[in-house]
């Protein structure tokens, strides 16, 4: 009998969502996203809420069993944002441990950044003048082959600072728009990059413009969005309800809530890079933590 693959489990402990991945470098067993909405909240408090751990929570048992059920060998599970700016982590991640079996890593900006580019590159030869894009819900990445930035601003933080109301007003939707700017010229500037956008919101913006009856994952893989494609609906989504949002075909209904701070972090990415385009990717941070912990001796 020939050797059994290493099986491993890769968890994504975000601001918003929650992300498993279960592969033995060939074959995917299991990838689920669950929306929590983890840092509701704690850009004004410091304080993950009660209510948000015991969903999130709730989402990493899930994994842990599903892991368990799959054999899974290796287990790693890193947090982002909402975990670095709370200031009672500590406590989550003691729940979030016996859920999983293994304690999550809090993973700095820069990090998140290298593993999204790796996730989103890993197979291409030449990645000259590649930036790599991860709007989350706390932080936004940009980086290329040299190193990159996180930006302290996500689609939680803008829905909470300055986009609250569904339709939002004229002034309100401006405001968004020049925040986001002013955020990323001061840490990040290029000009005509060939931008990979890559994780849920760019995702759920690509299956979104694809206009899909459901989301499907080969679909969104490789797709384009133009500026104009994602002005348009930046456009769209401005009009809408929360409920007209969570009704979108292709949107998992509990990213309605932000999925238009989403799509203005998004068209800043573009301008800030003076991209006329975006290819989005499925492959990101973690299929780069599966992999490292595959190569593994």
């Amino acid at each position: 009998m020939g050797e059994q693959a290493l099986v491993v489990g890769a968890v994504d402990i975000g601001t918003n969502s929650m992300r498993l991945l279960v592969t033995d470098g060939q074959h995917d067993y299991e990838r689920i996203v669950r929306v929590t909405g983890l840092g509701r909240g704690v850009d004004a408090s410091g304080h993950l809420s009660a209510p948000a751990i015991e969903r999130t929570v709730g989402a990493l048992a899930e994994f842990g069993e599903i892991m368990t059920s799959l054999g899974v060998a290796t287990r790693r599970a890193i947090a982002t944002s909402a975990s670095r700016d709370a200031e009672n982590r500590d406590e989550f991640f003691d729940l979030a441990e016996a859920a999983l079996g293994v304690r999550p890593e809090l993973i700095t900006g820069d990090e998140e950044a290298r593993l999204a580019f790796i996730g989103a590159t890993s197979h291409l030869e030449d990645t000259t003048g590649m930036v790599v894009s991860d709007i989350g819900g706390g932080s936004t990445e940009f980086v290329n082959s040299e190193g990159g930035v996180s930006v302290e601003m996500g689609t939680v933080r803008l829905t909470e600072r300055v986009l609250p109301d569904r339709p939002p007003t004229p002034a309100q939707l401006e405001a968004a728009h020049h925040v986001v700017l002013d955020r990323f010229s001061r840490v990040y500037t290029a000009s005509g990059a060939k931008l990979t956008g890559v994780a849920g919101t760019w995702t759920s913006l690509g299956a979104i413009g694809l206009d899909l009856v459901e989301y499907d994952r080969s679909m969104v893989h490789d797709s384009e969005l133009t500026h104009a494609e994602l002005g348009a609906l930046v456009d769209r989504l401005a009009t809408m309800t929360l409920e007209e949002t969570e009704a979108i075909p292709a949107l998992d209904p509990d990213r309605a809530p932000v999925i238009l701070a989403g799509a203005v972090l998004a068209l800043g990415v573009m301008e800030t890079l003076s991209a006329d385009h975006v290819t989005i990717s499925e492959r990101d941070s973690l299929d780069a933590l599966a992999s490292e912990m595959l190569a593994l001796p």
